[in-house]
């Protein structure tokens, strides 16, 4: 997530890993911030409508 652009990504789809840390990954090379695992769910970078759906 990035403001208010969120990419999902499915799993069953077999996404690339490159593909999953390009939009994972700031320009530092670490993990956008926060970073939250809930479950199954990640939750990379902040976007207010998305934490709360899914973390209540």
């Amino acid at each position: 997530m990035k403001g208010k652009k969120i990419v999902e990504f499915k799993m069953k789809d077999k996404p690339s890993e490159e593909e999953m840390l390009k939009v994972m990954l700031g320009t530092t090379g670490n993990l956008r911030a926060p970073t939250i695992q809930r479950g199954k769910t990640l939750l990379v970078g902040f976007n207010a409508d998305k934490f709360d759906e899914i973390l209540g």
